[in-house]
């Protein structure tokens, strides 16, 4: 397969984009920070069945992470991106420096509330503002008739549907499955860190969380039943929970039982930090 197009610097990437909607085509984006893996690929095929064609962004964000995290460790693999995103029928990667994005004197920041309050927050004050920045100068830079996020990272799906619907950003957001390995493991950049011991206690994440949504939905009492994933997850080996929440799927209001709802998890495993989530029905 052809490799994608590839444009480093914004007013490229508006000339190609431009190209296409003179030839009337339409187009949809998948945001990414590289370290691409079958997740990644099947957002990419989501957004080639919703749209005539795909630009995938490769760039490791630094406004996202705090001075404690681990920007300078975060994998980087542009070449074998490339092949994956070949194989998946890519016509443009937008891999831009950081200087292209945050040029000399750049000061602004988006602010995001509603269902960035709590969680992923409480342990990185600064993320969501990055990602909501970073997400509209996407958007304004290539503005996509659609873009794909997978669930795996549902806090900051919600927070891009609320930045989008508050901001008039006419970009439809598609909520994509989050994709797993043959024992539950959500499938992430980050699980490269792992150990094979580490990874077979990550492996135990997603089954906790399936029997605690389960236990809910039989009408357990939800602190005591949070409280004892949380148990079940040190157990598992972990070395430390962040958090273990049960949150309506649409505001990520605390869960009610008559509402749709999720249990999101951030656990830490060694040396790395693995997120999850799974959906809770209504009672």
């Amino acid at each position: 397969m052809k490799r994608p197009q590839v444009v480093e610097t914004v007013s490229d990437l508006r000339a190609v984009v431009r190209e296409w909607r003179r030839q009337g085509l339409s187009v949809a984006m998948v945001p990414t920070m590289g370290a691409l893996h079958d997740g990644h690929v099947s957002l990419t095929r989501i957004a080639l069945e919703r749209a005539d064609r795909c630009v995938v962004s490769i760039f490791v964000n630094p406004t996202q992470f705090a001075p404690t995290e681990d920007l300078d460790k975060y994998p980087r693999q542009l070449a074998a991106d490339l092949d994956r995103l070949a194989d998946a029928g890519v016509q443009l990667a937008f891999t831009p420096t950081a200087a292209e994005m945050y040029p000399q004197g750049f000061d602004a920041k988006v602010t995001i509330g509603g269902p960035s309050a709590g969680m992923e927050t409480d342990f990185r004050p600064t993320f969501f503002e990055g990602v909501a920045t970073v997400v509209a100068k996407l958007f304004l830079q290539t503005l996509p008739d659609c873009a794909v996020f997978g669930e795996k990272d549902y806090q900051q799906l919600c927070v891009v549907k609320k930045l989008c619907r508050d901001l008039d950003i006419p970009v439809e957001i598609i909520g994509a499955p989050t994709i797993r390995d043959t024992e539950g493991l959500a499938m992430s950049s980050r699980n490269a860190y792992l150990s094979p011991v580490e990874l077979t206690q990550a492996r135990q994440l997603n089954k906790i969380l399936r029997k605690t949504a389960q236990a809910l939905q039989l009408g357990a009492e939800p602190q005591e039943t949070l409280d004892e994933a949380r148990r079940q997850i040190i157990n598992a080996g972990f070395d430390g929970v962040d958090y273990v929440e049960a949150r309506e799927s649409n505001t990520l209001a605390p869960w009610r039982r008559d509402r749709d709802g999720r249990i999101l998890v951030a656990a830490r495993l060694g040396a790395t930090r693995l997120i999850d989530n799974v959906e809770i029905a209504a009672v």
